[in-house]
Order: C-alpha cells, then sequence, then structure tokens
C-alpha cells in the first residue's frame, strides 16, 4: 500500500499525481502531439499566457530556447521574456496581440477534428471510384 502514494494508482485504479478530468469523462486522455506538447511545458515553465505562446509559435521561436532568452538574475539587462515576445511580436505585425487567442490544447483539438474529417473525406472519395 506504500507504493500507491508515490505516484501509483489509488483506489479503483485513478491516479493519484496528475490525470485531468478529462480522462475521467472518456475514459483515456487523447495525449497531445509532441510539437504542441512542449508548447505546454514551455508555457507553465516560464509562466507565459496562452497569448504569449500563441506570439511565440506565429513568430518561429523556439520553446527550447527560451531559457536563453528570458532574464535571469545574472542577466539582469534583459527583458522579462513575456515582454520580449510582446515586443517582437508588436514589430513584426504591427499589433500587440493575436486577434483570436487560442490556447494549444484547443489548437490541438482544431487539428484533430480538420484530420478525422480529411480521412473521413478521402475514404468516402474512395469508396465512390
Amino acid at each position: 500500500m506504500a507504493g500507491t502514494a508515490a505516484g501509483g494508482c489509488g483506489q479503483g485504479g485513478v491516479p493519484l499525481q496528475g490525470g485531468g478530468s478529462a480522462a475521467k469523462v472518456t475514459g483515456k486522455a487523447k495525449p497531445l502531439p509532441a510539437h504542441l506538447q512542449v508548447w505546454v511545458e514551455a508555457r507553465k515553465r516560464y509562466r507565459l499566457s496562452h497569448a504569449h505562446v500563441q506570439m511565440a509559435r506565429e513568430l518561429g521561436l523556439n520553446p527550447k530556447k527560451f531559457g536563453k532568452l528570458g532574464q535571469s538574475r545574472q542577466e539582469p539587462w534583459k527583458v522579462p521574456l513575456p515582454q520580449f515576445i510582446e515586443h517582437v511580436y508588436a514589430k513584426r505585425f504591427g499589433r500587440q496581440q493575436p486577434e483570436v487567442v487560442v490556447p494549444v490544447e484547443e489548437h490541438a483539438r482544431q487539428l484533430a477534428q480538420t484530420r478525422t474529417a480529411r480521412k473521413a473525406r478521402n475514404a468516402s472519395a474512395e469508396s465512390a471510384e
């Protein structure tokens, strides 16, 4: 029983750590693709908003390189990462924020829906031939 508190399963096979509400409702959670999971981790690690993540994605920034872009105690002349992203975005696109802010998780859902619709369309086109 001591092993269950260290990240194992609790009563009824429900995980004690993590495990979002989506997993409980649908039965199993679909993980994000790796190229989008990196953005979720960067958002948590560098305390960015959904808008900052979307701006960085539109700019083509690499989330793995955020550590060298952001400010640290030893580099007080650098601007904090959220302000840096806002500055570069305004300079490149001429506006302060994206017109429509879509969280990474919602973007992943939209990609999955588009993919399933495309597969269904292709399957119906092949069956018609």
